[in-house]
């Protein structure tokens, strides 16, 4: 029977353009100098190549490719942080994206004003955030360092802050972004857990991750990207499968990884 549940998540011809500088630039000075004079060559990267997509409530979809296969573009602009070079981008509903480790964090705040900060952002009041608290820090068991400034936590503390933020504010999407790739066994187990809590509630989210065992493990579909490009589609086992032969026979094929600066 078909899926008749409600898409929360659409993209119709969707490609992301990079310009990228081909001389080194030291300085922000230098860089408008030869910006305003003309003398600032560029090559252009095309991470994302005409994707469609079409995401419904309740799925679990993970994201698998090489390194600079556009997974993590396509995430920033399902969660409007990259607007699309062409393309329509639609997204219904609340969305929670876990996508840099300490994005929309304030660094030089405690990890307790922080809790508040993304509260905000992601349109709750202090009230409502005030009957949140006490779960989001028993979750992330951060509850000895909530008066500490998080420029001093661990990446795999910021991990365990913004994972419990956002799984305790019940967004109607989730977006991971190897987030469950930090912190040990225990902590990684429970956020598993978490997540399958939420896809019980019906909760959708989108997963990337090179860990095929948790893209497995997590998701029910996964898109295989290859050169910005979807080169393949269909239930998690069969598209892992495929991806890791393929990964087997061409071990050494890499492509540069240029969405992290964007």
């Amino acid at each position: 029977m078909e899926n008749e549940n409600p898409v929360l998540i659409e993209l119709k011809d969707v490609s992301m353009m990079f310009r990228l500088p081909t001389q080194k630039v030291d300085n922000i000075k230098e860089f408008f100098i030869k910006a305003v004079t003309r003398k600032l060559k560029y090559r252009e990267f095309l991470a994302l190549d005409n994707i469609n997509l079409t995401v419904r409530k309740g799925e679990s979809l993970g994201l698998i490719g090489r390194n600079g296969a556009g997974k993590s573009t396509l995430l920033k602009i399902i969660a409007g942080i990259l607007t699309p070079t062409k393309g329509k981008v639609s997204v219904n509903g609340s969305i929670a994206p876990l996508i840099n480790l300490g994005a929309g964090f304030d660094h030089e705040a405690t990890a307790q004003e922080n809790v508040y900060l993304n509260g905000a952002i992601l349109g709750f009041s202090r009230k409502e955030m005030e009957k949140k608290y006490n779960r989001i820090v028993d979750f992330s068991e951060l509850k000895d360092f909530m008066n500490v400034p998080i420029k001093n936590f661990s990446s795999g503390m910021l991990a365990r802050l913004g994972f419990a933020i956002a799984v305790d504010v019940e967004p109607d999407i989730l977006l991971v972004d190897e987030v469950l790739a930090v912190g040990d066994a225990p902590f990684r187990k429970k956020c598993h857990e978490r997540i399958d809590e939420m896809r019980n509630k019906g909760t959708t989210y989108i997963f990337v991750s090179h860990s095929l065992d948790q893209v497995k493990r997590l998701c029910t579909h996964t898109i295989w990207l290859k050169n910005g490009r979807i080169f393949m589609y269909g239930p998690s086992k069969e598209v892992c499968a495929a991806y890791e032969e393929d990964c087997k026979k061409n071990p050494n094929i890499e492509h540069d990884d240029f969405s992290g600066a964007f």
